[in-house]
């Protein structure tokens, strides 16, 4: 049993007959009162996002994950499929357990978290950013440079980005996974 100073980002904890992430936590001590945490939990059977809070000393019951490598083979239609770097063996997993799909080239190594007690994968962790090939988006106006102006992009997974207008078809672009959004133009 752990206790609510255990609260860390990635921790997996059951909660209501079910099997949380923990995505989001603020230690909250109020000047009147006792101190609490709130968090926000994703559901890694559902996918849903709820908010919690726990008061300080709170027990939960945490459970206990392994990470492994895997490499992203294919998708076909919302079943993805997985292929673990160690051993060769692949898994299929659903795309409500991930965490940013329209994200993901195939190849790319990511982080599945696995139940030591049953072997059954509840989440998979993408790098932080991703390098992406931008296929289509309009081309920037001469004249139009208002600052941070922005233009949608397609890149190469079919995720559409906001993008600044200096970025072209074909450039190569770094998105951060966790929020989708554009971080650099990548020089080659």
């Amino acid at each position: 049993m752990a206790s609510t100073s255990d609260i860390r980002n990635g921790l997996c904890i059951k909660y209501n007959h079910d099997i949380f992430k923990i995505i989001e936590f603020l230690h909250v001590k109020p000047g009147k009162g006792p101190a609490f945490v709130r968090t926000k939990l994703k559901s890694v059977t559902t996918g849903k996002v709820i908010d919690n809070t726990f008061s300080a000393g709170h027990k939960i019951d945490e459970v206990r994950v392994e990470t492994h490598k895997f490499q992203y083979l294919y998708a076909e239609g919302d079943t993805f499929h997985f292929m673990n770097t160690e051993d060769y063996n692949q898994i299929t997993l659903q795309k409500s357990t991930l965490d940013a799909p329209g994200l993901l080239k195939e190849g790319e190594v990511v982080t599945v978290i696995i139940n030591s007690e049953d072997q059954m994968p509840l989440s998979v962790e993408m790098p932080a950013s991703v390098v992406l090939e931008v296929t289509a988006t309009e081309p920037g106006v001469k004249g139009n440079t208002a600052t941070n102006a922005t233009k949608p992009a397609t890149v190469e997974t079919g995720a559409e980005v906001m993008v600044p207008l200096f970025i072209n078809e074909g450039d190569k672009i770094r998105v951060e996974t966790e929020k989708g959004t554009y971080k650099e133009r990548i020089k080659e």
